[in-house]
């Protein structure tokens, strides 16, 4: 055994994993509860440890070689006298060899639960915090919730809440609960030590033990230090000054317009006039001549006055030339739809970077390459590869796929979503995700953030960037690359790194960033964000056409967090008042079929003034046009003599009372704050999810499922608790 006492050694951590009683004494320092122990240099001395410290307890070999030591039959526990404690650590000699530094002697800790605590390294979001369910099958149990360093009083409470078997931190089996003191020490530390030992990758303190009176014991722990890390190269940010001048040219010129329908350089001018840009539009090729009637520039230089934003699709190879005339134009501001770049490997790589650094010379900013456009629907500049006319809103939205944005640009448009502006991020070779966030922060026209994300340029400034903007104002999220062939075409699709999945969650988590699962419900959501007032709370009131509908809503609230409340006896009688003597009385409101069109108006309006509540959900109301529109065409084919007069007068009225009620929903929401969502009974191609009213700050919502509604309300109700949390 080679004799190398810990006390004797000076000096950090170093390189390398540092045995476990240096890494405990290093933990203790940073307020982590660990296990009383002894260092022993021979089994001799180990049982006068044992002795002194009484039995039962621990021994085991030490070294800083030595970090999986159950593995290896190093650690004997339950030892009850002095022989047992020799022959446990002759033993040990045996097995260890000269990889056996000392041995430790440490008592028995009881308890039957164990936790694990530690942090790691991720290279792109910097130091993790994790705690969870911890002992041998730590790894295959896999309950564990992390957060990134350095964390605050409300990520230490949520780390408690986060594990699945919170339960075990209650009382529990006749254990009293865990100490709420000693979980914030432990986590506390770890986010300290993390923070001031940059040095340090890896803390792993498994089993961190829980006594019988809650207390919280280190018995183990392994420290791993490497080589220090010089810190990353920022990347220079880009202005909101900047940003705000690429969506608000005055003056665009399109480099590699062309004559050809199918071409980039068509595609965009076309779209560009058709959506009513209103500022000068300037098309260069060096053939000159004409396209669409407009005068054709042969180069940058001859376009008369001041261009404001130059759109480019020329050619790859022939960018870096084009920077020079840029510069002698005056320009500042290119978006680059070309292709050719990051995304192809590194050939196109080394492209981009000789692209960007002589833009940087000239003083000028790119917003891709790689894009396939940008929108801002308050000025009517629609520069992008989808033939899409958006109404003028407040949601934001900014995509890695130019493709997939650009659909659901599509989508927004034909459900009635407000759009202020939107971009393809392209490669991000200059403008980056966390660029756009910084100005979404700024802009006082953005209320609402949509946003697709394959990978981050900067994990740790994407964090920080989310967290101050989700704050102020809500940030959705659909991630690309979730899988390993998603990775895999992630990375063949913007030439970016993606980060580990759990990571990427727990930020969002953290950030207060709201994550989705698939593209529409970036949509769902944006619509109730974007016209909805914010719940107060979790409890929600139901107003249901037929009483399945009601029964499948409300347990769907239930799934997703929401609470349904018993009817008062106030709101009882309000009702009672309303519908017939055999309404089921309860919560969710069987309007039990009434066919009087005031009804379910004063039924909403009991609801929605109701102190009970904090939302109400009004299922099958809308829609019932579109029912009898198809029911009407079906009496037509079985008895053309039915007149078509009559059936017309009942759709439209329909239609007037489907208006009165969208109206009635926004004053109410107007006069109570409160979040009214529809679910329509059926649509057509003419129904749209958002209907506004003149004058409203609020819209009317109705999704084509509960479902749709349910989880846009749990989110709303989810952001609201954690904004007034932070």
């Amino acid at each position: 055994m080679a004799k190398r006492s810990p006390e004797e050694e000076a000096g950090g951590i170093g390189a390398g994993s540092a045995d476990e009683h240096r890494a405990k004494r290093l933990l203790e320092s940073y307020g982590v509860p660990v296990v009383d122990e002894v260092v022993a240099m021979s089994p001799e001395k180990a049982a006068g440890a044992a002795e002194r410290l009484g039995y039962p307890v621990a021994l085991k070999g030490a070294g800083a070689a030595l970090q999986h030591k159950t593995e290896r039959q190093l650690v004997r526990l339950h030892l009850r006298d002095a022989e047992a404690v020799m022959s446990a650590a002759r033993s040990i000699e045996e097995e260890a060899k000269e990889e056996l530094e000392f041995f430790l002697v440490q008592p028995m800790v009881s308890g039957q639960r164990e936790l694990l605590a530690g942090f790691f390294r991720d290279p792109h979001f910097g130091p993790i915090i994790v705690f969870g369910l911890g002992g041998t099958l730590s790894e295959a149990l896999d309950d564990v919730v992390i957060r990134l360093a350095p964390l605050s009083s409300v990520d230490v409470e949520d780390m408690a809440r986060g594990i699945r078997a919170r339960v075990l931190l209650k009382d529990f089996r006749g254990e009293s609960r865990v100490r709420e003191e000693d979980l914030k020490r432990v986590l506390n530390g770890l986010s300290a030590l993390a923070e001031e030992h940059p040095e340090i990758t890896e803390v792993d303190i498994n089993p961190l033990k829980v006594t019988p009176s809650g207390h919280l014991v280190a018995v183990d722990a392994l420290i791993v230090a490497g080589e220090q890390q010089p810190p990353r190269r920022a990347r220079p940010k880009a202005s909101t000054r900047s940003l705000h001048a690429v969506f608000h040219p005055k003056s665009v010129a399109f480099v590699g317009a062309s004559a050809q329908m199918g071409k980039w350089g068509y595609l965009l001018v076309v779209n560009t006039i058709a959506g009513g840009f209103t500022g000068k539009i300037h098309l260069v090729n060096p053939k000159g001549g004409t396209i669409l009637g407009r005068r054709v520039h042969r180069t940058l230089g001859e376009v008369p006055g001041p261009v404001d934003l130059v759109v480019v699709t020329i050619p790859a190879k022939h960018t870096i030339g084009l920077i020079e005339e840029c510069r002698a134009k005056g320009v500042e501001h290119i978006v680059m739809i070309s292709s050719g770049f990051s995304e192809i490997g590194e050939e196109g790589r080394a492209l981009e970077e000789q692209l960007v650094e002589a833009a940087r010379k000239a003083g000028i900013l790119i917003l891709g390459p790689n894009t396939m456009g940008i929108a801002n629907s308050h000025t009517s500049f629609l520069c992008t590869g989808s033939t899409v006319t958006p109404r003028i809103g407040s949601t934001a939205m900014v995509s890695q796929s130019g493709n997939l944005g650009t659909q659901l640009l599509a989508f927004a448009e034909h459900q009635g979503l407000g759009i202020r502006a939107f971009a393809g991020s392209g490669n991000e070779a200059m403008v980056t995700i966390e660029d756009f966030l910084d100005a979404f922060l700024e802009d006082e026209l953005t209320h609402t953030v949509l946003l697709y994300l394959e990978s981050c340029k900067d994990g740790r400034r994407f964090f920080e960037s989310a967290r101050r903007l989700s704050a102020a104002k809500p940030v959705l999220l659909l991630k690309g690359g979730r899988t390993p062939v998603g990775l895999r075409a992630a990375a063949s699709h913007t030439g970016a790194l993606a980060s580990d999945e759990r990571v990427f969650d727990a930020m969002c988590e953290q950030a207060g960033v709201i994550k989705v699962e698939q593209p529409m419900e970036l949509l769902d959501l944006a619509a109730a964000f974007s016209s909805l007032p914010l719940p107060k709370g979790p409890r929600t009131a139901i107003m249901t056409w037929g009483g399945g509908w009601g029964v499948v809503t409300a347990d769907l609230c239930e799934k997703h967090g929401l609470e349904i409340p018993e009817l008062d006896a106030p709101i009882l009688q309000e009702i009672d008042a309303i519908l017939p003597p055999y309404w089921s009385r309860m919560n969710p409101v069987d309007l039990v079929g009434d066919q009087d069109p005031l009804v379910p108006m004063r039924i909403l309006e009991a609801l929605a003034c109701w102190e009970g509540c904090d939302a109400v959900l009004s299922l099958g109301i809308l829609g019932r046009r579109v029912f009898m529109h198809r029911f009407g065409q079906a009496v037509l084919r079985a008895d053309p003599s039915v007149g078509e007069e009559l059936l017309s007068q009942v759709a439209t009225q329909l239609g007037e009372f489907e208006d009165e009620f969208i109206k009635h929903s926004v004053m109410l929401m107007e006069r109570y704050g409160k979040p009214i969502i529809g679910v329509s009974l059926l649509a057509d191609a003419e129904s749209k999810m958002i209907r506004g009213v003149p004058e409203a700050r609020h819209e009317a919502v109705f999704y084509e499922t509960p479902e749709g509604a349910v989880k846009a309300l749990s989110a709303m109700v989810t952001y609201q608790r954690e904004i007034s949390r932070r």
